[in-house]
């Protein structure tokens, strides 16, 4: 080859290079910025709506139900391809339903939506977003185990989607706590609709062949994809890794809903508060991509885990002591408390996701990326509405209400616990060496 097609071809792979990130980019973005409509639909289901805790934690959670078919979708994407592409147009098909149900709420709630029209738009929002999440970690899973890919083992690109995900969730917290005391709900619910269809109209303009992807070797149909996610998850180490990693979400009873009434209805904290307090969760996250890819991208996925785990079990009993007043008598204002811990604790929760999946796209076979990746989140999604509705179960026991918070320190303390538990089994979990091993 000639020094001058040798340039050419340098070219044309930092153009598809760009093209592919700016696609992502934008999908992850997006993915983190809906933190903005949904702390907005926190606050209107409370002070409009007048919701208690539990039942604003059971929408939460009820809400995410479209998550949990993920399997189906991926399975579609990998199977079904739309003019000759099989993940660009998911990806438009998501953001245009996520569209369609915020402008629709913006408009319906102007006449005092009802609680059980809302859900339905919201679980129609989350339908369409994850459809469009399972398009796109395909195709960052393709890219991963691509020969040609600096990234195939790095976790580059991980981690570049994961920081824009990151940077979008810091720009929409941002926002929120500015702009929820000047606007109405229904003018935010509109401007991320507005968002959304914004982010269609430049995911149809991108054809599907520029971006070079990957051609998967099992486009015969659903019933075989099925077949091969099957053969897939019947693995050994996929199946236990997946296995711990849903199963340390959903032994924690989380009570986010019980917190967030602590916070806005016991404590009065102001709600530019709380958007900062998640846009420090957020710029943590981001460095947390930073970090990763830097330097813990060779440390063993089972220590880093287990790791994290901890980290996540000793913030929990540090809330403890933010309940108990503890921080208060040290002349620490709960405020302070808010942003730096509150929102590094939520955050943390999903700091797993960056090297599980970093993982999971080295034990994946060729061909069901989709299916597989969309399995994983499907049981993360599952995981996470079980542990909500764990948590909900814990505050009933305890007796926690809106007005009454004397159960909320035993109960944080029973999340701590549970929160440990996985390290129990964390065996499961295979060492980087072996995956590469099998994979290679």
């Amino acid at each position: 080859m000639s020094a001058k097609e040798d340039g050419k071809g340098r070219r044309r792979e930092k153009g598809k290079a760009k093209r592919i990130r700016s696609l992502l980019g934008v999908g992850y973005w997006v993915q983190g910025f809906r933190g903005f409509p949904w702390m907005v639909v926190n606050f209107f289901l409370k002070d409009s709506v007048k919701v208690d805790p539990s039942t604003l934690q059971i929408l939460q959670n009820s809400a995410n139900l479209p998550m949990v078919g993920k399997p189906l979708y991926g399975v579609v994407s990998d199977a079904i391809y739309i003019s000759g592409q099989h993940r660009v147009p998911y990806i438009a098909i998501g953001a245009f339903l996520q569209a369609l149900s915020w402008v629709t709420i913006a408009i319906l709630s102007r006449s005092n939506i009802s609680i059980f029209t809302m859900s339905l738009f919201l679980l129609l929002s989350n339908f369409g977003a994850s459809i469009a999440e399972v398009a796109n970690d395909a195709i960052v899973a393709e890219i991963a185990k691509s020969k040609t890919s600096r990234s195939a083992s790095s976790g580059e690109l991980q981690s570049f989607v994961w920081m824009a995900s990151a940077v979008g969730g810091v720009l929409g917290n941002l926002l929120v706590g500015i702009v929820i005391d000047r606007f109405s709900p229904q003018s935010l619910f509109l401007f991320f609709g507005l968002l959304l269809m914004l982010q269609f109209l430049v995911t149809i303009t991108v054809p599907e062949r520029s971006l070079n992807l990957p051609k998967s070797p099992s486009n015969v149909g659903i019933r075989k994809q099925l077949s091969e996610l099957s053969a897939a998850l019947q693995k050994t180490e996929i199946a236990y890794t997946i296995a711990w990693f849903a199963a340390s979400y959903a032994i924690i009873p989380v009570l986010t809903g019980t917190m967030f009434f602590y916070q806005t209805h016991y404590l009065k904290i102001d709600i530019s508060v709380l958007g900062i307090s998640k846009v420090f969760g957020q710029v943590v996250s981001l460095l947390w991509g930073v970090i990763y890819n830097r330097s813990l991208k060779s440390v063993r996925p089972r220590k880093l885990l287990q790791v994290i785990q901890v980290t996540m079990a000793a913030l929990m009993l540090s809330d403890v002591l933010f309940v108990r007043g503890t921080y208060r008598l040290m002349g620490v204002p709960d405020s302070i408390y808010v942003v730096f811990f509150s929102g590094v604790l939520e955050i943390l929760f999903y700091f797993k996701i960056l090297p599980f999946n970093v993982l999971i796209a080295q034990l994946c076979p060729p061909g069901c990326e989709g299916s597989l990746m969309a399995f994983v989140m499907s049981a993360l999604a599952l995981a996470l509405i079980v542990s909500g509705y764990l948590g909900v179960a814990l505050a009933s026991y305890m007796g926690i209400t809106e007005y009454d918070f004397s159960g909320f320190p035993l109960g944080l303390q029973i999340q701590a616990v549970c929160t440990l538990l996985p390290i129990l089994f964390s065996s499961w979990i295979p060492d980087i060496e072996k995956s590469k091993t099998r994979t290679e």
